[in-house]
């Protein structure tokens, strides 16, 4: 199962949210790039950011640390955060991230989504964030009226690549990701699924990795604020 060790940035820093809420904003001292070299330098292969610049502007506002990161260091990169347009996708893609990941974006228009998973082949991820069974949008600031299992099962024969699923009321609380949702999401998704949201310790990386059809498990506050050792977490790392 693969780790995915998290970088949220605003305004050019590390960052973590209290269930995406921008006013509940924990900033860290640490750069994107320096917090990027110490994942790479403790052996993780694979890394998820989020530019929330980007969530709020539906713009690259960030690319070019991405860019920074990508070319400094061999990881394997999902980048999220407002890419609302064929352009956005073929940008990152051209930096040389691993996945995209559409979000609001692809709930709202699933036109979009099925566009970019023909025009980007293997390379589109989809980041579905649930609050109650329902899927929300816009940085979760509105609920879409839409089950995330309905959504899913429109989109399921898209060729989307990878599939990051996120319950709200767990995300940056620390108290374990909602394993038995996620599991409803992975017997019925056609493609692999990252767990996201609330992790709290090694016990729930060990747990994810004893469930099927799940690829990974994003870690993000947890780190921050020391909770889990990355010496521990890379071990768990595969």
């Amino acid at each position: 199962m693969k780790i995915f060790p998290a970088i949220d940035i605003i305004d050019k820093k590390c960052v973590r949210l209290i269930k995406g809420d921008f006013d509940k904003k924990t900033e860290y001292e640490i750069s994107p790039v320096e917090q990027a070299k110490k994942y790479k330098d403790h052996g993780f292969k694979n890394l998820h950011i989020v530019d929330l610049d980007g969530a709020l502007t539906g713009e690259t506002v960030n690319l070019d640390i991405i860019q920074d990161i990508v070319d400094k260091f061999d990881l394997e990169i999902e980048i999220g955060g407002g890419i609302r347009n064929l352009d956005s996708i073929q940008k990152y893609i051209d930096a040389g991230v691993e996945k995209v990941i559409l979000g609001s974006a692809a709930i709202k228009d699933k036109n979009f989504l099925k566009d970019s998973c023909e025009k980007f082949p293997n390379k589109i991820a989809l980041g579905l964030d649930a609050k109650d069974g329902y899927l929300s949008v816009s940085g979760w600031k509105e609920s879409s009226n839409q089950l995330t299992l309905d959504y899913l099962k429109e989109v399921n024969d898209y060729g989307i690549s990878r599939l990051i699923f996120t319950d709200i009321n767990r995300d940056g609380m620390k108290q374990s990701p909602n394993f038995d949702e996620t599991l409803k999401v992975a017997e019925f998704s056609n493609f692999p699924v990252v767990i996201s949201g609330g992790v709290s310790s090694i016990g729930d990386i060990k747990k994810a990795k004893s469930l099927k059809n799940i690829e990974g498990i994003i870690v993000g506050k947890a780190i921050y604020d020391g909770d889990i050792k990355l010496e521990e977490l890379v071990k768990e790392d595969a």
